[in-house]
């Protein structure tokens, strides 16, 4: 530890001055304000229909989708929960961010041309059209559970942590507040109120977290400098500071080593950025391909940025505040640090990625309910104006169940964790490896029939929760690898042996083109080469 360095522990109290609570109010009433104008229906277009509402008229530019992307992803899981995660680990919990920046390369190149040659909306509905309807229906549900009781809840729930730190008020108020809040945002204009004002809400949350940051670093030079501070920073507690983790670390379990670079968190990655719902829906409302690959590669470049202003907080409270109670107190601790008005600043840059995240999967939830459930069931009767307006009231109607389940089992289903970003993770991974293998199979292979797709998804649970049992010291990211493998093999033999029913596949990948602008490709390049840089100085 540092010589005369002043610690902030438990001890340290933060209240928000007027300015801070003028500067939060400001935002409040700006950026809903703007999402209630971004969502004015326009003159003579007549009410909003499922197209306008789930998929934000199919007229995203690229820095809405890029922007999207990213408010969508960095919430509280993210700065509370992965700034928890650095400071008990370190980072090595920054690969999450470094390697979605591949990932996004990956979805932007081959899956987005299929998807969008094909007018996929959700990503139930490509299953259908795939395989066939009963793997839209089980995989409907599925993800509707998942995004309900795993990842809102836990979005509002460190949510609420970071509030209740800051602002001092009741936990339990302050998730019927973020989540009424977020609720209301967007209810009106659905994907284009969210997509469309989320530059601001990127803006504010990168702001803050460098604001953090640069405070953080400041504190750890005494005077001398950020670049003091962070030298000594990686001196004090050089075991922070390795990228791929050996056995014999404490935290080898979360990190196994080269899994990382080479296996299961390609799973975890794939299904999360490019199947799906809550993320990708963004790219599939682009203005066309173009624009979408664009935007992934803005997003690209925004995820190699996202340790900075989330990790390294975290790993700086290692040594301004080493006896806190949890981890995921680091990040609202080192906000102690800011003065007034800056402390208000980054606040409200909190609020704007939890409000932001929430929203999307208010959103997300919503439009997989109403067009891969409800429309389905209540199908046959003929397209028109009424109907249309019945299916959005439905989505919104879909959106406030949502949150109100959300905010009353947050607490029993989260609150228990000590490390809420490795809670996600973990039970996520027990669906991924065969909803991968799903959708991979899906987009490259014919021959794959839905038997085949069904085995993946059975092999998924039952394998993870056999190698959990049975295998308890085995990483949980070695797990998903190894669970992959055989639900791929399985997947495939299953489909060999078995015929498809006539007419399911309606899919059209013949006619899809791969080719990318010169300015995908140039990003992507520099994409590659920073993570090159970033493991290679770090490894």
């Amino acid at each position: 530890m540092l010589s005369g360095l002043t610690c902030v522990g438990e001890g340290s109290e933060m209240q928000l001055a007027t300015i801070d609570i003028m500067v939060v109010a400001v935002y409040f009433v700006c950026i809903f304000g703007l999402a209630q104008y971004v969502s004015r229906d326009k003159v003579g277009a007549g009410p909003k229909n499922t197209t306008d509402y789930f998929l934000a008229s199919k007229d995203l530019p690229w820095w809405a989708i890029g922007a999207s992307l990213i408010a969508a992803n960095i919430s509280a899981e993210q700065i509370v929960g992965m700034s928890g995660s650095g400071y008990a680990i370190g980072l090595a919990i920054a690969s999450y961010e470094w390697m979605a920046a591949l990932t996004l390369l990956i979805v932007g190149k081959f899956f987005l041309p299929i998807f969008l040659k094909n007018e996929i909306y959700t990503m139930p509905q490509f299953l259908e059209r795939r395989y066939g309807p009963s793997i839209r229906t089980l995989m409907a549900l599925f993800w509707l559970a998942l995004y309900v009781f795993v990842n809102l809840t836990s979005i509002i729930w460190l949510g609420s942590i970071a509030v209740t730190k800051v602002a001092g008020i009741n936990q339990d108020l302050a998730l019927v507040l973020l989540g009424a809040f977020a609720l209301l945002y967007q209810i009106r204009g659905g994907l284009k109120a969210v997509a469309l004002t989320d530059i601001v809400q990127v803006t504010l949350l990168v702001l803050g977290g460098l604001i953090i940051a640069a405070l953080t670093l400041g504190k750890l030079g005494q005077g001398a400098g950020m670049i003091v501070g962070f030298h000594r920073l990686t001196t004090a507690i050089p075991d922070h500071f390795h990228m791929i983790l050996k056995p014999g670390n404490a935290h080898y379990m979360d990190l196994p080593g080269l899994s990382v670079l080479i296996g299961g968190m390609w799973i975890a990655n794939l299904s999360y950025w490019g199947f799906n719902q809550y993320i990708i829906q963004r790219a599939l409302a682009a203005k066309n391909i173009a624009e979408a690959q664009k935007g992934i590669i803005f997003a690209a470049f925004l995820k190699l940025l996202m340790p900075l202003v989330i990790v390294l907080p975290g790993i700086a409270a290692v040594m301004l505040a080493p006896d806190l109670a949890k981890p995921d107190e680091a990040y609202p601790t080192m906000m102690a640090l800011l003065p007034s008005g800056l402390l208000g600043l980054v606040f409200a840059a909190l609020i704007a990625a939890i409000v932001a995240s929430t929203a999307s999967k208010i959103n997300s939830i919503a439009t997989i309910f109403t067009l891969d459930l409800y429309a389905k069931r209540s199908g046959g009767k003929e397209p028109g104006e009424g109907r249309e307006r019945h299916l959005v009231f439905v989505g919104r109607a879909a959106a406030v169940v949502a949150i109100l389940l959300a905010i009353m089992t947050a607490r029993p289903l989260v609150g228990s964790s000590e490390q809420a970003f490795q809670f996600i993770q973990e039970f996520t991974g027990f669906f991924t490896p065969g909803i991968t293998v799903i959708f991979l199979l899906g987009l490259f292979w014919k021959r794959a029939n839905e038997a085949g797709a069904l085995t993946a998804a059975a092999t998924s649970v039952i394998l993870s929760w056999a190698f959990k049992t049975l295998l308890p010291t085995l990483p949980f990211m070695d797990r998903m690898g190894l669970v992959f493998l055989t639900a791929l093999v399985l997947a495939v033999l299953i489909s060999l042996i078995t015929r498809s029913r006539a007419d399911t596949d309606t899919i059209d990948t013949k006619s899809v083109s791969y080719g990318t602008q010169t300015s995908f490709n140039v990003g992507a390049i520099g994409v590659i080469l920073i993570l090159i840089a970033l493991y290679g100085t770090w490894w």
